[in-house]
């Protein structure tokens, strides 16, 4: 039975994985960015949230979109981890109508605008190569507006947010 378990458990982290991804590829181009520096970036962010998804040791992933002239954040998507993992009956889901709803709400983005995503850890996490630790931008003058669960996979999954400007 522990082999099943852990097969399982090791399934939901590459699915959660995969859809945090999509997710932030579908936020880039519906929001009119180009996806092409995390399509090019793909097998390091993989590889980043599968290692720190199985540790247990990731929070939160994070995409900014920001001015690249200013560096300011014009606005973030956080998609909060949560582990309430179960081998027993569950079920696996991405709600990507809700997501695309949300990001037609916050609308898209200038046209010259740069995205950058970040991944907040526990203390102590395993390194990753391509990795290292950042710092977020201000967050100063926006407002949280929280999607509620977006990914799920036998309790591994994660609640999506966006931050925009007041």
């Amino acid at each position: 039975m522990t082999s099943v378990a852990v097969n399982t458990y090791t399934h939901s982290v590459t699915y959660v994985a995969d859809n945090i991804l999509k997710s932030f590829k579908d936020i880039i181009r519906l929001s009119g960015l180009d996806p092409s520096n995390l399509v090019a970036s793909w097998g390091t962010n993989m590889r980043a949230l599968r290692t720190w998804l199985d540790s247990g040791d990731l929070e939160c992933v994070v995409l900014e979109v920001f001015n690249p002239k200013t560096g300011a954040l014009i606005v973030r998507w956080d998609i909060d981890v949560v582990y309430n993992w179960s081998s027993g009956d569950g079920s696996f889901w991405t709600d990507t109508e809700q997501l695309k709803y949300h990001i037609r709400k916050a609308g898209l983005a200038p046209s010259d605008a740069r995205y950058e995503m970040l991944m907040h850890t526990k203390p102590g996490r395993p390194d990753v190569t391509g990795w290292s630790r950042g710092a977020y931008r201000s967050t100063d003058g926006m407002v949280r507006h929280s999607l509620g669960s977006t990914i799920e996979h036998y309790g591994l999954g994660g609640n999506a947010a966006y931050w925009r400007k007041t």
